[in-house]
């Protein structure tokens, strides 16, 4: 079967496409998925780039999606045939969050699905939604996830709250969808007019050019009368972040979820708290959180927005391409 390793010290002209023996049959409580897509995530282009130390030869990428191929003994959750789609955190099953690293992460403290078939415990993967492409699935494990636990899991998002999100990355554009699709408001902030234009199509209520505005916390009151974003998808650390706690509701809540502005900085503290708002900081989540998604996406129909597809052996090119910043939507791996 195909496999990309990365070779040390990382870098995208270290990823390379290699032929290596399939697994054998799956053992008891495990199964053998066919995988056929994967899908970009920033955390995946820190592991490939170098910026995040990996073991040599690591095989990356955390989202995979595919077709179980065989089950092992004990195995009643899967069939042969089923559509399914892996978790980030395989071992954190349900409850409260219970890890603070990336060590058991597919794709950087583990081999992840840039491969053509893994043999994996069950709880390393649950069901695909019905109706999705096997592209579609992939794009839920990290971002997808992400996104419904930051409005849901922890936010308790209801219907008539505005939302707040940053950007348009695959987090942010998740949010829009299931905001909308839940009854909220959202308010979307980009740098580009024709990104802005394109989340007005998705249901956007109000855009912000954050580069025309930069003090975009402000606009946010004032297109909320003052009351504020009940939810803010902060996506960019902090370089956004005061201006996330300008625009945030009293008692609001703020997911911290990427530093792409930066990994330390300056904070209002006085501000947030005199608003007595949550700054929550959160990566993806549990698989019960996967399962309720899921569940929930099945009934809402919400769909992913995906970008571009590349080969296998196109991973660099696909990763040049998210480096580019000229995507919207989830950019995937076909295969």
């Amino acid at each position: 079967m195909q496999v990309v390793n990365l070779r040390s010290p990382g870098g995208l002209d270290q990823l390379t496409l290699n032929q290596v023996d399939e697994p054998g049959e799956p053992g008891p409580g495990e199964i053998r998925v066919r995988l056929h897509a994967s899908s970009l995530n920033f955390h995946d282009y820190l592991v490939v780039s170098g910026a995040m130390s990996t073991e040599e030869n690591r095989i990356p990428m955390s989202d995979g999606a595919g077709v179980v191929e065989a089950i092992g003994k004990g195995v009643d959750e899967f069939s042969v045939g089923d559509s399914v789609v892996s978790t980030f955190f395989p071992h954190w099953l349900d409850g409260p969050a219970r890890v603070a690293d990336f060590k058991t992460v597919p794709g950087d403290g583990v081999d992840g699905y840039a491969r053509e078939q893994v043999v994996r415990p069950v709880a390393w993967f649950t069901h695909a939604p019905k109706g999705y492409t096997h592209a579609e699935a992939a794009t839920l494990t990290t971002a997808g996830l992400t996104a419904w636990r930051a409005l849901v899991v922890d936010g308790g998002l209801k219907a008539g709250d505005t939302v707040l999100t940053l950007g348009t990355g695959g987090v942010s554009i998740f949010a829009v969808q299931l905001a909308k699709a839940m009854g909220a408001r959202v308010i979307a902030t980009s740098s580009s007019n024709d990104k802005l234009a394109r989340l007005r199509e998705l249901g956007a209520d109000e855009t912000i050019n954050y580069r025309e505005e930069p003090e975009w916390g402000k606009r946010v009151k004032a297109l909320t009368d003052g009351h504020g974003a009940d939810h803010v998808i902060e996506v960019g650390g902090p370089g956004t972040l005061p201006q996330s706690i300008e625009a945030v509701a009293i008692a609001g809540h703020i997911s911290l979820i990427g530093v792409l502005t930066g990994t330390a900085g300056d904070v209002p503290t006085a501000k947030l708290m005199a608003k007595q708002a949550k700054l929550q900081g959160l990566i993806v989540g549990s698989r019960r959180d996967q399962i309720d998604m899921i569940r929930a996406l099945e009934v809402m129909g919400i769909k992913p927005i995906l970008d571009r597809a590349f080969g296998l052996d196109e991973i660099a090119d696909a990763f040049r391409h998210q480096e580019s910043g000229q995507h919207f939507g989830k950019i995937c791996l076909e295969f």
